[in-house]
């Protein structure tokens, strides 16, 4: 499938490198011991170091460290046992020490790769530049006063971890699965959240666009989206802009941009700086970090089955198709519910319920797996009353939305409704004689060659029996009462 875009000057390709912005979990913060809880009052985790008070020393959070190594592994990049902690120096009101303190010529992790899974089935190998360990800084909030601009801190010291991919992305869809896959790793490892919606993931866009073969254009920089259905509108918008502009003999500032989720367009916010602007030099008040390959091992052997493993281990084991493995293993929430269900029980069976009825209720109620009202266990315990003949399938259908609404166990609303199925030979005999002596017309048909005709009869016994007879035994006894 080519990403390339039809333009009035021929054909463009698109290039696109990401700066993932993730929040580390900690209890702390990067250089403090404050606290890091979403949601608090304004101001009131904020420590004498975080609110950039003369004389206060930055003390490193371990914790942090082993996140960012961890993370490293993660993403298959080289960790590196000897990394420097750097000022970079800027302004903004909510950067009360007027210089921000990260990591440049030297991160904690280098190099890595992430292989994403694209809709058309095919997949791709990204680059991943560096991952690096930075203090997030406050926030500006403009909408509490009409004249005055409030400063919130809490945020201020908060450990990130920047996640630089190099421009290996050629589309909108390559980079959403890019994002997709980095947050399902990071959850995986337990090392950031990945909540968009509440700013512990973001990601500043690098977008630019040349004619295929030419040496990489002007790049823009779209500054802290937070949501991937934003981040692809973004990337759409830009290249649509970035071409016009060529394209009538312009050329492309190099700046930053903000994207507007309201108009779906961007517009600039200023000049892009170079790294030299914000005159990086190391942070005097921190050592170098050093660690031993030991550190590093220790880690590695605590690693979670990853998505890729997990993937194999799925479509190996279990049977699966590549396309149920890759859904399964999306998030590691849904991985830890399917494999609950699938313990015990048929995995193909298990797989095609919850990705089936389970999920069209959960997006239906717009909830997430570890919200849903339905447990493992409970769904589990319905698939072993389809197993066991106690109901049909399509009465677990109904079952599966009674549970998701009540809570209840499938058992109690199958005993409650008098649902379980009939087994009865002599009772499906009875309806079977009935359905055949009022339609001699069918059995003529069905008698003369007309093997579709099973169905309605099926149908029919199944209407009279309110779903509740077993449909094999309906099939098996009707073939034998309608044979000539």
């Amino acid at each position: 499938m080519s990403n390339l875009v039809e333009g009035a000057t021929g054909r463009w390709e698109v290039v696109i490198g990401l700066e993932v912005h993730a929040q580390v979990i900690s209890q702390s913060k990067l250089f403090s011991g404050a606290a890091t809880a979403f949601g608090a009052a304004a101001n009131s985790q904020v420590s004498l170091v975080d609110a950039g008070m003369p004389g206060m020393l930055p003390v490193i959070n371990e914790v942090a460290v082993e996140q960012a190594v961890r993370s490293g592994l993660g993403l298959n990049a080289k960790i590196n046992t000897y990394s420097v902690f750097d000022r970079k120096n800027y302004f903004y009101a909510d950067l009360p020490q007027g210089y921000q303190i990260s990591q440049y010529l030297q991160p904690i992790v280098g190099e890595g790769v992430i292989t994403v899974d694209l809709e058309d089935g095919s997949s791709r190998d990204i680059g991943v530049e560096r991952l690096h360990l930075e203090q997030d800084a406050g926030k500006s909030i403009h909408d509490r006063h009409p004249t005055k601009t409030h400063v919130d801190l809490n945020r201020s010291g908060v450990a990130l971890m920047e996640i630089v991919s190099k421009p290996d992305m050629r589309s909108a869809e390559e980079a959403g699965a890019y994002v997709r896959k980095v947050r399902a790793i990071l959850r995986y490892l337990g090392t950031c959240d990945g909540n968009m919606e509440e700013g512990s993931m973001r990601a500043d866009v690098n977008v630019s666009v040349r004619h295929p073969g030419d040496e990489l254009g002007t790049r823009a920089e779209i500054k802290n989206v937070n949501s991937i259905r934003f981040m692809q509108q973004a990337i759409h918008y830009e290249t649509s802009r970035q071409i016009d502009i060529l394209e009538d003999g312009g050329s492309i500032d190099q700046e930053t941009r903000l994207f507007d989720s309201q108009t779906g367009t961007t517009r600039p916010m200023r000049s892009k700086e170079e790294a030299h602007d914000y005159r990086y030099f190391p942070d005097p008040d921190l050592l170098p970090l050093e660690f031993s390959d030991e550190f590093v091992d220790g880690i590695r052997a605590t690693l979670p089955e990853l998505p890729d493993a997990k993937k194999k281990r799925y479509m190996a084991e279990l049977g699966l198709s590549e396309h149920d493995a890759q859904v399964l293993v999306s998030e590691r929430d849904i991985a830890v519910f399917f494999e609950e269900v699938a313990t015990g029980r048929e995995a193909k069976v298990a797989a095609n319920w919850v990705q089936g009825d389970f999920f069209a209720l959960l997006g239906k109620a717009e909830l997430e797996v570890a919200d849903s009202p339905i447990s493992a266990a409970q769904l589990g315990g319905l698939i072993d009353l389809i197993t066991d003949g106690t109901i049909s399938g399509k009465i677990a259908k109904d079952v599966l939305e009674t549970m998701f609404e009540s809570g209840q166990d499938a058992s109690v609303i199958v005993e409650e409704k008098g649902l379980k199925q009939v087994s009865d030979t002599g009772a499906i005999e009875g309806e079977i004689d009935k359905v055949i002596a009022a339609n001699a017309d069918k059995v003529a048909e069905f008698r003369g060659g007309k093997d579709k005709v099973l169905g309605w009869f099926v149908g029919q016994i199944m209407q009279a029996t309110k779903g509740k007879a077993n449909p094999q035994m309906v099939n098996q006894l009707l073939r034998e009462k309608l044979k000539p």
